[in-house]
């Protein structure tokens, strides 16, 4: 995929049809960043959130009014199985085609052992395996047609897991291992490759780290800082627009920090 087609009409030529971007869990933070970016590029974005419903029609509101008609929302939640194949036909619907699908939507909280029941089970594997999953075996023939991507958003703690979130960590590094098969799966017709990323937005509930747990990571970060939704977002461009000779593999955006735990 390009990033330097034009929705622009030129006289007597047909207008190009830009390139439509599926970005789950994308209202806010890093996936609203990624929307942006990936929008900014040139693509139409479809705009999945499930109760964000508020931000997630602003930001359709604030693309189109740059460009119109180049973002549309879907709401739907990741966890009702039976759902991921009506939202890639409706974005199908809206947009023609689908050249990307962006797995970014996450569910991100402690289950420690001896404490984990079958409803965290179904809402971290939901969201952060499962969903991908089926999102990409309904995308698959669609991506085909036109040499189209996915990109999957893992976690540093897929290969090193973080204590007190062993469902969270078995849930990413199973999504890590899913984006290499299917990177093997889908090959030649579609890439599929992943983002890692590290210390990046801390999670909106503060009493999950404190101060000094975030001094830690940023002392293991080589860095010595936190990412940005723009670090993440810049990376995922890269793999949909610059990169058609690279799937299969999984890009750790996390300021060194792997390389030091």
């Amino acid at each position: 995929m390009n990033s330097d087609n034009s929705s622009r009409p030129v006289s007597g030529v047909p207008p190009v049809i830009p390139h439509a971007i599926l970005v789950t869990g994308a209202a806010r933070r890093v996936g609203a960043e990624i929307v942006r970016t990936l929008h900014a590029a040139g693509a139409c974005v479809a705009i999945h959130y499930h109760t964000s419903t508020t931000e997630a029609l602003a930001l359709v509101a604030s693309l189109n009014a740059l460009r119109p008609e180049s973002a549309a929302g879907f709401a739907a939640d990741l966890r009702n199985t039976d759902a991921l194949p009506g939202l890639i036909a409706a974005v199908v619907a809206r947009f023609g085609r689908l050249d990307g699908l962006v797995n970014n939507a996450s569910s991100f909280y402690p289950t420690k052992v001896g404490a984990t029941n079958t409803a965290a089970w179904d809402d971290l594997i939901g969201t952060n395996l499962k969903a991908p999953l089926f999102l990409a075996q309904a995308a698959a023939p669609h991506l085909a047609q036109h040499g189209g991507c996915i990109v999957n958003l893992t976690d540093v703690h897929a290969e090193r897991p973080l204590k007190g979130y062993a469902l969270y960590c078995a849930a990413k590094a199973g999504l890590l291992g899913l984006t290499r098969a299917l990177a093997v799966e889908l090959g030649p017709q579609v890439r599929v490759n992943a983002v890692a990323p590290g210390a990046v937005e801390w999670p909106e509930n503060t009493t999950d780290f404190s101060a000094d747990e975030r001094q830690t990571i940023i002392e293991h970060t080589l860095l010595k800082r936190v990412g940005s939704a723009t670090d993440i977002a810049r990376t995922v461009r890269f793999l949909v627009f610059d990169a058609p000779y690279v799937t299969g593999q999984v890009i750790t955006v996390d300021g060194g920090r792997s390389a030091y735990l």
